[in-house]
């Protein structure tokens, strides 16, 4: 598969989305850091709602639901295995492509992303619903076929061995992609989100700094052009020879610059540090660092 062919089974723009509204074999879902800022206000016409704190996080451990619970979330929303599945949310797509993310580790073949998410739509005037109430489809028919955790997710352990065997800016590239004030240990989380109760801040020995917001056009919310991207990335070490592993405070704009790195720029080796520094910041005697140095 080329990678043109492989960005345009991924990310669509509004009109691919305004065209197939009414389309049966399409499910357009809205995925918010806080749907009472977003979908409860608005949302486009007949989207559907996932919450990622409520649906899609394990209800005991912290992890994800498990493929029963995940079965039975898709049916619920009117999604089969065969279904188009559209992405899309607030914070240009964070919890969107989180969720992408998930739905590919779970084996959906068919998941795309909005280029721009709700700020896109907006600007454009497109269609829109009022409220917090979702439209009603029938029950999807959905079953789990596979769950990829192996070239989808990395563990603290696995990371943790491989900075201690000083591997960490050869063969492994760890991107930290969280803001700079984060990665130097000056604060723990971003403003806009309650502190997740990490003793330390700092970033992992070696990571390097490439902030998510740097891929995407703050004005529109869109992925910036792919000859942009390229620059960015390689100009930091990220290259496509490499393995590479992102992270960020619990994983959801770690997702934001795989999916950039495996979609748009076709690397074919890259996973997401979902416990991120929510689990580093907080284990006993991990190494870090502070400051502006790897």
């Amino acid at each position: 598969m080329s990678q043109t062919t492989q960005q345009q089974q991924v990310v669509v723009d509004t009109q691919w989305v305004l065209s197939h509204l009414k389309d049966p074999k399409v499910r357009v879902v809205e995925v918010d850091y806080d749907p009472n800022t977003a979908y409860n206000i608005w949302h486009i016409t007949g989207a559907v709602l996932i919450r990622w704190r409520e649906d899609l996080r394990h209800p005991v451990l912290r992890d994800f639901i498990e493929p029963p619970q995940f079965e039975k979330l898709m049916e619920s929303k009117g999604i089969s295995n065969d279904t188009t599945v559209v992405l899309y949310g607030d914070y240009n797509n964070w919890f969107a492509v989180y969720a992408f993310w998930l739905f590919k580790a779970y084996g959906h073949e068919d998941v795309r992303v909005l280029n721009g998410g709700r700020t896109k739509w907006a600007k454009e005037g497109l269609p829109t619903e009022q409220g917090p109430k979702e439209p009603s489809y029938p029950k999807g028919s959905y079953k789990v076929k596979k769950i990829d955790w192996g070239t989808h997710r990395a563990f603290f352990w696995e990371i943790l061995q491989r900075v201690n065997k000083g591997e960490v800016g050869k063969s492994l590239v760890l991107v930290d992609v969280r803001s700079p004030k984060e990665y130097t240990g000056e604060i723990r989380a971003p403003p806009e989100y309650a502190d997740e109760q990490t003793q330390v801040g700092g970033h992992i020995p070696g990571a390097v700094n490439i902030p998510w917001s740097q891929a995407v056009n703050p004005e529109t919310g869109e992925f910036k052009p792919v000859e942009e991207l390229r620059r960015l990335y390689e100009s930091a070490g990220v290259t496509p020879d490499k393995e590479v592993i992102t992270y960020c405070r619990i994983g959801e704009r770690a997702s934001h610059t795989w999916f950039v790195l495996k979609y748009l720029l076709g690397y074919p080796a890259v996973r997401v540090y979902d416990g991120s520094w929510a689990e580093w910041g907080n284990v006993v005697s991990a190494p870090l660092k502070k400051g502006q140095e790897p």
